[in-house]
């Protein structure tokens, strides 16, 4: 089973989107994650939510905050403008727990079944 929990920064604020067919939302958004050894640069990730989840993230996410954040990472091959296929990782979004100032002690969202 694939599942990840990663402690990130938002770097970019979430955007949404709706599906064309049932007008599901769709929110994504970058973030940073500290390297493993130091000197290396960090990580960043592009986390998608769906449904209700892209809807909180627009709400309570903004740019600077950190966040716990669970759920399944993929990787995606994208075309670059030369021609060549380049492989992306993409992190579709499970759980979301504010951590630090940001945190309000309320319950993480989510899908708890996911």
């Amino acid at each position: 089973m694939n599942h990840c929990v990663l402690e990130v920064e938002v770097i970019d604020a979430p955007t949404v989107r709706y599906t064309q067919d049932n007008q599901t939302p769709i929110a994504e958004m970058a973030v940073r994650f500290d390297p493993l050894r130091e000197g290396d640069p960090p990580g960043e990730l592009k986390v998608v939510g769906w449904g209700n989840l892209a809807q909180e993230l627009q709400n309570r996410v903004q740019t600077g905050q950190r966040l716990l954040i669970e759920g399944r990472l993929r990787m995606n091959t994208m075309p670059r403008g030369d021609g060549m296929k380049e492989k992306r990782a993409e992190f579709t979004l499970a759980r979301l727990h504010p951590i630090g100032a940001a945190a309000t002690g309320a319950p993480p969202t989510g899908n708890p079944s996911a």
